[in-house]
Order: structure tokens, then C-alpha cells, then sequence
């Protein structure tokens, strides 16, 4: 039996998902285990600036640079911005008096989501839901029974589909959050 595309995509995704953020634990870890806790702040730094870079991509997308082929821009963007968010869920660690920090963390988290969604589910859903209705077909199921059978998968894809509905306005939100964070710490720092 074919295995279905919760198992086929959505796992590895909360894999990767939850790989960035037990990743950035274990650094965070080794930074407090070391006692240099310290270089948590310049993660921030590196992770903004790895993040900004990875907007190379977006920018190629909409045709405001020329160079670079977006199959690779497209990998390069989903990488570094992966990279920049463990720098970033290291920089933040855990502090409870600063809700600016907690909401851009937030927003952070759902964005690394919804361009998960888009990296590693999408795509290859919609491409496996395809094959899988076209080989129901072939064995002789009627078109009927075939969407019938492969319900929850449609409704999944569909839902999958909306993900840039998300993705776009969350990451315009981070940045928005991410400027009021730094202009608080430039005009409050001694």
C-alpha cells in the first residue's frame, strides 16, 4: 500500500520543523554549558543579515535583479532563511519581561511554517495526488470513486495551497517587528 501524503509530507516537514528548533536548543545549550551566553546577542546580528540575504531569491522572483537562476535562489532562500531562524530562536531565548521579542518569535515561527509548506509540501503533494488519482484511474475506478477515496488527501493539498496567504504577510510583519525591536534597543541602549 501507498502511504498517504500526511505521512509522505507532512511528517518530514514537522521533522525539519522541529530539527530548527531543537537545533537552536542545543546551541543555546552549549552557549549557557560553556557560560558564553553572550555570543547569543550576535546571533542576532548574523541571523537578520543570513535571513536578509536569503531575500535574494524573492528578489530575483519579482524581477528586480536579472542574475542568478531562480531554481538555485530558491534554494539558497530556503536554506539561509532556515539557518538565520536557529541564529534568530538563539539570540531570543527565553525572556519574559519583553513582549516585542516574544511576538517577532512568534511571527518568526510562523513564517519558517508557512515557507516550510511551501518548500516541502506543496509541490510534491500535489504531484503524488496526481499520480495516485491517475493510478486509481488506471486500475479501472471510476473518476468518482477515485476522489472519493483520496478525500482527505484533496482536502489537505487544499489546504496547503493557501500558504503563501500566510507566508507573505507573516514575514512582512516579522520585518515590521524586527525594525521596532531594533529601533527600541539603538534608542534604550546605555
Amino acid at each position: 500500500m501507498k502511504k498517504s501524503i500526511i505521512v509522505s509530507f507532512v511528517l518530514p516537514f514537522i521533522q525539519w520543523y522541529a530539527l530548527m528548533i531543537l537545533f537552536a536548543i542545543a546551541i543555546d545549550y552549549f552557549l549557557h554549558r560553556f557560560q558564553i551566553i553572550s555570543v547569543g546577542y550576535y546571533f542576532g546580528y548574523a541571523g537578520t543579515f543570513t535571513i536578509l540575504i536569503s531575500f535574494v531569491y524573492s528578489l530575483r522572483k519579482r524581477k528586480l535583479i536579472k542574475s542568478g537562476s531562480p531554481k538555485k535562489l530558491l534554494a539558497f532562500h530556503e536554506y539561509t532563511a532556515w539557518a538565520g531562524s536557529v541564529m534568530l530562536l538563539v539570540h531570543a531565548g527565553i525572556h519574559f519581561n519583553a513582549i516585542l521579542p516574544w511576538l517577532a518569535i512568534l511571527m518568526l515561527l510562523i513564517s519558517v511554517a508557512s515557507g516550510l509548506t511551501g518548500k516541502y509540501l506543496l509541490k510534491k503533494a500535489s504531484e503524488k495526488l496526481k499520480d495516485k488519482r491517475q493510478g486509481l484511474i488506471t486500475t479501472g475506478m471510476s473518476k468518482e470513486d477515485a476522489d472519493r477515496k483520496l478525500f482527505l488527501d484533496t482536502v489537505s493539498v487544499d489546504l496547503m495551497k493557501k500558504w503563501r496567504i500566510v507566508h507573505l504577510p507573516i514575514t512582512i510583519i516579522l520585518g515590521i517587528l524586527v525594525l521596532i525591536h531594533i529601533i527600541t534597543i539603538i534608542m534604550f541602549s546605555k
